[in-house]
Formats: structure tokens, sequence, C-alpha cells
């Protein structure tokens, strides 16, 4: 897919190639819509805010996908970013194009308690539009993928924590659904901002030995295809670039050093039938030495994203490990686009992929819609998610042939609910390839597992709870329990919330009035109060989260009156100040403070600039007023303003006296990474002495990946200074980010 630039006109020239005239037009429409939304609108990055939409089209044009795909990614943010409606979009483009743009549309209207519940609520609206129309996860993949290759112009916090999310949900979702060309670029620009210690050095131990693997990679095929030329079969043969995010995991998790990487040298043959794979196959074991444990039937065994394919690591030429793959040319479709190659649109016909087919190779859509009736809770949902769907898993069979896919670490219990609810409930053993075993056996890959039932059994076990391993299982013994106990959950549960609320100084009484746990009941995604109590008794609920909605309204009155009272003292403060201030000061409205900073209508007040986000002549900044230390000035991103801004403390605002005669070299905190190479620091240093001569201190350590960290006091007069010593360091050769700290 690589990471072209797109522009309108190349959008509907991609799909003009594809695409019939009527649908082309329908295309170019969803276009001049969304430019006329985003008119005035920008990007972080200073950009028109429309060359977004219009980088997800291309995307999903690459893909082939039909017409209310593509112009639902020209649309995916009108309804979330402007004055649009979705009406407005049913109206105009049809019903598949407003589901699509509703379905990735952030539920941005709802208010909530933390960014954290935010954020699982999305994910969660998300993956059930998912599951009622699989192109929502398709344009959401592509919104992110964009997003992730303009993730520079963004704070390095926001990145890291999108960075993070898309690791954690997006890459895992792009695997399930077989996109490969997406799934590995989301990959290995998250580690990039995640780990860049050792995304970089990978890519300068890759890059180290590059002219080597290339030659060695060329003898490979070109022996390849001496050894199946007496097969007569149509084939093409190249090299596979491995990822470095795939390299980074195999380091990690098998505790292995750059070099036992086998198939970082790797070979691909594509070929015209299963039967040439296997011949093919034959033909390579026959030139080379397979290792052991090294072969993966993948065409007789798919995966769970239907990825096909057989792969095998043979002892290559010069004695080297040499990773083949073997596929199909449908293969190759399927595992670069996977659930996007079925629903791309073919010859004027929007195909997709047939209900039977959806429900034996994407199962997993029926477990998210089991998981989301399992908890009302939004991130208990979405660690189910994350744990279930998207970690390691095994295949297991029953007696008859039937295939099931578990999470690593589930045994027959996880296996009989998945089954099914009664199933589970009536389970009195198991047998795993013939023999009993007990419900605390963990399965493995090809185990045949026969789940013995029997109508008289009285039932789960509460036993059994730290047994199983899948979440829907514990679930499912929970709220067999859950029916049977109810009446006396409930009177657990309001026990306990009386109790949590005395200890916390409320009275009781009032905060449990019917109404108000009805409102929390509903908030909590509970349909009534006796639900929420139920579940508190039970032990499903945690009561402190309860306590804190039941007693929201309350506090934000005292908060209120906390924040008024600290208004009235600062306002006198001020008042004092003003009345104590010489004539000349009360006639101006703006007075310079020291250390070059200006408040609005003050003077004499003590400021001083802050440590822990060193500000500079040209950072945009805030004041916050300490308790008998003045004023202190903060770059308006430093974290410790977002802590005074979330508990309501003072701030006030603060400028730069913009004088040009100062000469003041003012502190700025950097860390600069790299490769410590021989001559690195005095590079650096070098560096910086050419545009500053003050520095105040230099600490320097480096990793077992001989990656260094090099953090630098220096001082500058303004932010233009210190953002050309940034781009100086920058280009300095090994060197793979120069970032200001927070200290």
């Amino acid at each position: 897919m690589g990471t072209k630039v797109w522009t309108s006109d190349d959008v509907i020239k991609k799909v003009s190639e594809y695409m019939n005239k009527e649908h082309v037009d329908q295309v170019k429409r969803a276009y001049q819509f969304a430019k006329i939304a985003h008119n005035d609108q920008r990007r972080q990055s200073g950009e028109p805010y429309i060359t977004h939409p219009i980088q997800v089209a291309g995307i999903l044009a690459d893909l082939h996908m039909d017409p209310e795909t593509v112009s639902a990614g020209f649309l995916h943010d009108v309804v979330e970013d402007t004055g649009v409606e979705l009406s407005d979009v049913k109206e105009l483009f049809g019903n598949d194009v407003a589901l699509i743009v509703d379905g990735v549309t952030k539920l941005s209207k709802i208010k909530y308690k933390s960014s954290e519940e935010r954020l699982a609520e999305n994910h969660r609206k998300l993956l059930l539009a998912m599951c009622k129309d699989i192109r929502v996860m398709i344009v959401k993949l592509a919104d992110r993928l964009h997003n992730m290759r303009t993730l520079k112009s963004l704070r390095p916090d926001k990145q890291r924590r999108i960075a993070k999310e898309t690791l954690e949900i997006y890459a895992p979702i792009a695997d399930r659904l077989g996109i490969g060309t997406i799934k590995w670029e989301l990959e290995d620009i998250s580690l990039r901002y995640l780990n860049p210690q050792q995304y970089y050095r990978i890519v300068h131990l890759m890059n180290s030995r590059r002219d080597q693997r290339v030659d060695y990679i060329q003898n490979a095929i070109d022996e390849v295809k001496r050894a199946i030329s007496d097969l007569d079969i149509k084939s093409e043969i190249y090299g596979r670039p491995k990822h470095i995010y795939s390299v980074y995991r195999k380091m990690v998790e098998k505790h292995k050093q750059f070099s036992q990487i086998y198939d970082l040298l790797a070979i691909r043959v594509i070929v015209q039938s299963i039967k040439d794979c296997y011949a093919v196959l034959g033909a390579i074991h026959s030139e080379w030495k397979p290792m052991p444990g090294r072969f993966k039937d993948y065409i007789a065994m798919p995966k769970a994203n239907m990825y096909q394919s057989l792969h095998t690591t043979v002892i290559g030429p010069e004695g080297k490990p040499l990773e083949v793959q073997i596929r199909t040319e449908e293969m190759h479709r399927v595992a670069e686009f996977g659930i996007a190659a079925h629903w791309a649109y073919k010859e004027g016909i929007r195909s997709k992929v047939k209900t039977s087919q959806d429900n034996n190779k994407l199962n997993w859509f029926k477990q998210i819609i089991e998981l989301q009736e399992d908890t009302d809770d939004a991130a208990d949902f979405m660690d189910s998610v994350k744990g279930e769907l998207f970690g390691d898993h095994v295949y297991v069979f029953t007696p008859k042939g039937d295939v099931f896919e578990l999470p690593k670490g589930a045994g027959p219990l996880d296996m009989a609910y998945m089954i099914h609810t009664e199933v589970g409930n009536h389970t009195t053993g198991a047998r795993v390839n013939g023999k009993i075993v007990p419900l605390d056996h963990q399965v493995k890959n090809g185990d045949i597992v026969d789940i013995i039932t029997s109508t008289s059994s009285a039932g789960p076990s509460r036993d059994w709870i730290p047994l199983v391993h899948t979440r829907r299982a514990r679930n499912k013994i929970k709220q067999y329990f859950r029916l049977e106990d109810r009446a006396k959950n409930i009177e657990n549960g309001k026990n306990i919330i009386t109790r949590k609320l005395r200890e916390a100084g409320f009275d009781a009484h009032d905060v449990m009035a019917p109404e108000n746990l009805e409102k929390a009941a509903v908030n909590m995604h509970y349909q009534h109060a006796e639900d929420l109590l139920a579940a508190i008794g039970f032990g499903d609920l945690q009561p402190t989260g309860v306590v804190n909605r039941l007693t929201q309204d309350l506090r934000d009155r005292q908060k209120r009156q906390r924040q008024d009272q600290a208004e009235k003292e600062v306002l006198e403060g001020h008042q004092t100040i003003s009345e104590t201030s010489s004539e000349t000061a009360k006639k101006k409205k703006r007075q310079k403070a020291s250390n070059g900073i200006i408040i609005e209508g003050v003077d004499n007040l003590l400021v001083r600039l802050s440590h822990c986000c060193t500000p500079v002549p040209g950072d945009p900044i805030v004041g916050y007023i300490t308790k008998g230390r003045g004023v202190s000035v903060h770059r308006v991103d430093c974290p410790n303003i977002a802590k005074a801004e979330q508990n309501g403390e003072r701030l006030i605002e603060v400028s730069w006296a913009n004088d040009p005669g100062d000469r003041t070299n003012y502190d700025a905190a950097l860390s600069v990474q790299g490769y410590n190479r021989a001559g690195l620091l005095t590079n650096i240093l070098t560096t910086v002495n050419n545009v500053t001569k003050t520095v105040s201190s230099v600490n320097g350590q480096v990793d077992n990946n001989k990656m260094a960290t090099i953090s630098l006091l220096v001082g500058v007069r303004n932010l233009e200074q210190l953002d050309r010593l940034v781009n100086n360091l920058k280009i300095i050769p090994d060197v793979y980010l120069v970032e200001r700290k927070f200290r």
C-alpha cells in the first residue's frame, strides 16, 4: 500500500479504474460535500482539514472498496466535526453511507467521568457497529492509519497514548480482519513512538547489512527457480521484507538477539493452485533440509482471519536459515487485504462475504456480541476483547471434527461454555485426546476435547470460577448464582453503599434517595437500581465508583463553592497589591513583573518560571497562583497544569514581555536519543555550542541495546533559538529523537 500522499484527483482517478460512471459520480459528490463542510477547518499540523478525508478515501480506494465505503471515507468526520447532521448524510448518500459514518463517529456528546471511560465506550460502540457492517471498521482503520502517519504534529504524551491505543486495539483488529498491509504499518509506527530506542536500533541493524541480505535473497531466489524448474509450474518469486515490529516482538518474547531471528531472510513463492503449493514445498525440502518445528500448514488449517499459506524454514544457501512462504494468488490477496478483499467492488457489483462465510470464518463477531451481553461496563468489555479476541490462541477439535478457537490458557470448561451456556452448566467432566482430565487442564493446539455432560447435574459450582480462563465462561457461572441469590445480593449491596457513604462523611439517607439510585443505575448501564445494588452485593461492581456517581452533584456544588471562595481571596489579594502600588502602576493596565512576564493589571507580584516544564519566550504560557509563593508560570502543555485544571485550581492569564533588548538566557531541558557510536556526544556538544554558549548540565546513559539517552539543560533567549537547536540536533547522523523534557 505504501505511504502515498493522495490528492482528490488521484482518488477519483483510482476509483475510475474499477467503478462505473454512476458510482464515480457518487464518490465525487461525497468529496465536494466534505470539502464544503470542512472548509475553514485546519488540522493541528496547520494543513487544511480536508487533506485528512482525502487520504482516508485514497487508502480505501487502494483497497478497491465499494462506492459507499470510499464515500464514507470522505465523509467520516462531517457529523463529528462540523454542523452536518447524520440525517443529512442519509438523505444525500443513502442508508449504507450513513450507517458507516455513524459507526465511525465518536460518542463526543456524552459526558463521562474520565477519558478512559469515554475511550472504552467509543471502542465498544465501534466494535458493535462493525458487527452490523464490517465496512465501519475498514473505514476506521484507514482513518487511524493516516492519523498515525501524521502523529508527529501532536504532543509527545498524546503521541504515546494514541500509539498505545493503536497497538492494543486497531492493529489486532486489522490482523483479525486479515488486512496485513494496514496491520504492519500500524505496528511499526506505534513502536516508533512507544519505544524509539528499540525501533531505531532495529532499523540501524537491518540497514547495516542490507546489501549482503539483498545479494543472499537474490541467490536464494535463483536456487528456488532452479529447484522447481522441472515442475512446469507458473510462479512468481520475490524477497519478503521483514517488518520492524515483528522483529522486536520476537526479540522480546523469545529473548533472542537480532542475529538469531531466522526469518529476516525470507522469500515468497506465488503459484496458481493449492496443488502447486505442495509441489513447490516438496521441491524445496528436497533441495534444502527443513528445520524441525518450523513448518506450518495454514492452508489445511487457516488462521481465524482467513489467512492461508505454507511456511517452512530451511537451512538455505551458505548454511543460513531461510524462511519460505508458498501461497496462491488468491491466498496472497486475502493475506494483504483480508476481509476487505471480500468487500471489494468488482465490475460494477458490490460483492461481500456471504453470511455463511461470515459465520464460519469470522465467528469472532458473534463473540463480540456475546461479550457485550455478558457485561454492561465498557472498560470491562474492552478488557475482554483485548484479552480473549486479540491475544494468543489455540485451536482444538470436538470428536466430530469441529474446530474451536480458544485463548491460550483456556480449558475444557471454557470450551463447554463457548459451545452453549447449558452445555457449560451441565458439564461433569472432560476427555482430552481420549483421556479423562481435570477441569483446570489447559488445552493445546490440535487437542481433541470431548465435553462430558449430564442432565441430572446440579449445575455449576462456585469453585469453577477460578478454574476458567475466559471472561465469557466466568460471567456465565456468575450469572447462574447471581439469579439464585438476587434478593440477598440487593440487601448486601445496599449495606455496603451505606457504610461507604458514612465513611466518606455523607448523609446516606439523603444520598440514597430512590431517584438518585435510579439515575446512577442508568448512568452505569443498569436497567434499575436493584440491578445496580445486586451487582455490588455479588461483587461484580466496586462500590467506590458507585459512591462517586451518587455523590457527583453534591461534590460539584462543594467544588464550585471552593472555587468561588478562592477567586474571592485572589481578587482581595489583587486589590491589596493595587492599593499599595504607586500612582503610575494604577494608570497602566499591564505591568511587567519579574522574569520577563506580564500579568494583567498587577505589578510587583512575585513571578517564577517553573522548573517542571522550563518555558522560554515564545512558548504559550499560563500562570498558576500558588499559596505564599506568588505566580508560577508553566507551558500550557505542562502535565502539572492539566492536573490543576482538573482540580479546578486558580489559573490566570500571563504573557511574555516582548523586550527586543532582553538578552536573558532561559533554561530549556532537552533529551537526545541515538545509537551510541564513537563521537556521538562530541557531535551533539559541538552542535549545541554552535547555537548557544550556555550549557548548564549534560547527563548520559547507555542501555544494553547500545542506545544512548543524553539529557541537556541549555540556555536560550527564545523559542526560535531553541527550535533552531533542536532542528540542528536532529540532522546529526544516528540521532533518532530530540524532544523537550518535562522534569
